[in-house]
């Protein structure tokens, strides 16, 4: 089993908007993204650690592996972009 990275939320959201999430509203310190295919909404806490279990969960959620999150944390910031929409 990988052992998940420690991670802030505002990393898991541009980490997840790379495989088509995207930031649909927050609302205090919680993000709120989707998905549109497959449909999917996901809440992301924006803290500056996630916890091991919350960050299990939303990966579960999201239908990912935690071997997936790290490749995704491991390409280039120039190439992050996450659209908010209003």
């Amino acid at each position: 089993m990988i052992r998940l990275p420690v991670i802030s939320g505002r990393q898991l959201v541009r980490a997840l908007g790379r495989v088509g999430f995207v930031v649909d509203r927050q609302r205090g310190s919680h993000m709120i993204l989707y998905r549109a295919d497959p449909p999917r909404m996901l809440t992301v806490p924006d803290h500056k650690e996630l916890d091991r279990g919350t960050l299990r969960a939303i990966l579960r959620q999201a239908e990912m592996s935690p071997k997936e999150l790290e490749q995704l944390l491991e390409v280039p910031q120039a190439e992050a972009r996450v659209e908010v929409v209003e």
